[in-house]
């Protein structure tokens, strides 16, 4: 006990350093067995203590007595044929997620317990998970045959994956507190008292009493979306388990506008958010025909699991671009994928980063967000979803944006009622002194219109703090008669030693409005550097939204979807196979925004 060891951390937060350890098992007449094993050291905390100033409580994660902001998405079954997901397969989805700054997964409860390679893996990343048992969106009988089925699933389950410092909470299950709260299923009144018993006698009488026997180092909640101690002490079952002021919630809005913060819950932890998007055409090309490539085929209906979803992605769009209206119905289609990628990216930036912003904050008694986990990270299949990575693992634009909204260091601005506000959020483990540079341009221009450096910024570790603040009119008066429609704002946050944040950036009308945008020449030169390819951009004009796709050819772009505002920008291609610079010239597609007519 006395023996100095090093701890496991998140990833962003320190190493994951893990002890290799040899068990023999000494049998007579000689025979023994050795087996090969790895020990980690860490510990977790599930905080839900008074917050001064907001009624409720905490609920966050200290992760060897360091609060920790929670970053990533929810995991669902790599494949619907098990046997088809691979080490490989899920090395690169993994990968994909610890490199888009991620520290944590929810391994949703509707889909498997995953096999030991993928906690393995997470072992390795630091990536953090939320393990959900395998109750989702149903209610459940209780007899005893079934009950014993499930002790022995659950016992057996906890033996199993306990030892991985990765999984940081055992959670009940998947939204079935809610269905019960909020009525799902219709059940009449009289016999909603025989639901909830069954729901404890499942949930908390066996599962959790299983839990608790076998794994003492870890938290357990019954269910999520929860209010974590306030449900417990409401008999399991609370009044209204996406109560912003206790536990966890989920959250899905499609009809409001997304670029809208305000329609945002200012919760304690967001475990569940998410919009739809078309996976790429490389992606859908595979598995249709000709006849299939329009919006409103049969094979888009067919593919759409989510009622209404393509309509609803449609009515997103709209609020803030202007839809395809090629004659080309192929050139339609692929305009149409394109303007969902940029949608969904958009809309779940935004939402992050409030969630993000909130962190340090009460606000009419809401706020101290510690999680942002969107709904989802992989899928199962080549269809329209809620995920950032394709089948196949192919990045979505949201996964690049993740990326960037995830970052260590990162401002974030919004706007209340025509006031620009900046804030510093980091993930450091210091306090930082940085200078912020916000730079406007007008989008008919290349040429920066103004620029402005705020020295001396603190942004304080682990923190979301304001660090400037000015009237939207004033900035724009500044700035040579800019107006809302023909200028964009960006900004970085800059130290020293290399310390940079990403450069983001708020927009001050919706895209359909913006005047002065110019058609313009997109063009890229590509070259092999060591294990790596080069693609050197240029334009002739302001840019938005500029995509790099190079068809089936497996890998991912250093950056994508990113708003161009310089003559050249220099972007790498990681390849996950063999390729060539003549391959990606020859498939590689470039599009803006203004591309899509």
């Amino acid at each position: 006990k006395s023996s100095t060891v090093e701890a496991w951390w998140p990833n962003g937060h320190g190493k994951q350093t893990g002890y290799n350890m040899t068990t023999t098992f000494i049998m007579e007449a000689g025979y023994q067995i050795e087996k090969f094993s790895k020990a980690y050291f860490r510990t977790v905390e599930l905080v839900q203590e008074p917050i001064p100033g907001s009624p409720g409580l905490s609920f966050y994660f200290r992760i060897n007595g360091r609060p920790i902001f929670f970053k990533g998405s929810n995991w669902i079954p790599a494949d619907s044929f098990q046997d088809k997901v691979t080490y490989d397969t899920l090395w690169l989805l993994l990968k994909s997620a610890a490199d888009a700054n991620m520290n944590a997964l929810r391994v949703w409860g509707g889909g498997v317990y995953e096999q030991d390679e993928f906690y393995d893996i997470c072992d390795e990343m630091g990536i953090m998970i939320w393990q959900d048992f395998m109750f989702a969106c149903a209610l459940y009988p209780t007899d005893q045959n079934y009950l014993e089925s499930v002790r022995a699933e659950v016992s057996h389950q906890v033996k199993r994956l306990k030892s991985h410092p990765s999984i940081i909470l055992w959670s009940g299950n998947n939204e079935n507190e809610a269905a019960i709260a909020s009525n799902w299923f219709s059940i009449p009144y009289a016999d909603k008292e025989v639901y909830i018993n069954d729901y404890v006698m499942l949930y908390v009488k066996n599962i959790r009493e299983i839990v608790l026997t076998e794994d003492k180092s870890r938290p357990f909640i019954a269910s999520s979306p929860t209010n974590g101690l306030k449900s417990v002490e409401e008999g399991w079952v609370s009044q209204n388990p996406y109560d912003t002021r206790y536990g966890d919630t989920h959250f899905y809005d499609y009809s409001s506008d997304c670029w809208n913060w305000t329609v945002y819950p200012k919760t304690r932890f967001a475990s569940e958010y998410g919009f739809q998007s078309w996976p790429s055409f490389s992606t859908i090309e595979k598995i249709s025909s000709t006849e299939d490539w329009s919006y409103t085929s049969n094979f888009s209906l067919h593919r759409q699991h989510h009622e209404n979803g393509n309509d609803q992605m449609l009515q997103q769009i709209a609020y803030h671009f202007k839809l395809p209206q090629s004659t080309d119905p192929i050139k339609k289609f692929k305009d149409m994928i394109y303007l969902t990628q940029v949608m969904q990216a958009q809309c779940i930036k935004t939402e992050t980063e409030f969630y993000r912003f909130s962190q340090s904050e009460i606000i009419k008694g809401e706020g101290h967000t510690m999680g942002a986990l969107y709904w989802q990270l992989n899928d199962i299949w080549q269809a329209p979803s809620w995920a950032s990575l394709e089948y196949g693992g192919k990045w979505k634009l949201l996964h690049y944006f993740a990326q960037n909204f995830f970052a260590p260091l990162l401002p974030v601005a919004y706007e209340d009622k025509g006031v620009l506000y900046i804030y510093g959020v980091s993930d450091l483990h210091e306090n930082h002194k940085l200078t912020l540079r916000v730079v406007v341009h007008a989008w008919s221009s290349l040429e920066p219109v103004c620029t402005l450096a705020k020295d001396r910024v603190t942004v304080k570790a682990q923190s979301a703090v304001p660090i400037y603040k000015e009237s939207v009119n004033d900035l724009l008066g500044r700035c040579r008669n800019c107006t809302r429609r023909s200028c964009v704002i960006t900004f970085w946050l800059v130290g020293e030693g290399g310390l940079q944040s990403p450069t983001n950036q708020h927009f001050l009308s919706s895209l359909r409005d913006a005047e002065g945008l110019e058609k313009t020449q997109l063009s890229a030169s590509v070259s092999q550097r060591d294990d790596i390819y080069v693609f050197v951009l240029h334009t002739t004009a302001v840019a938005p939204f500029v995509s790099l796709d190079v068809g089936s050819i497996k890998g991912r772009f250093s950056e994508n979807g990113f708003l161009m505002t310089e003559k050249k920008k220099v972007v790498e291609f990681y390849p996950w196979e063999l390729t060539s610079v003549e391959e990606l010239e020859k498939s590689l597609t470039l599009t803006s925004l203004v591309d899509v007519v």
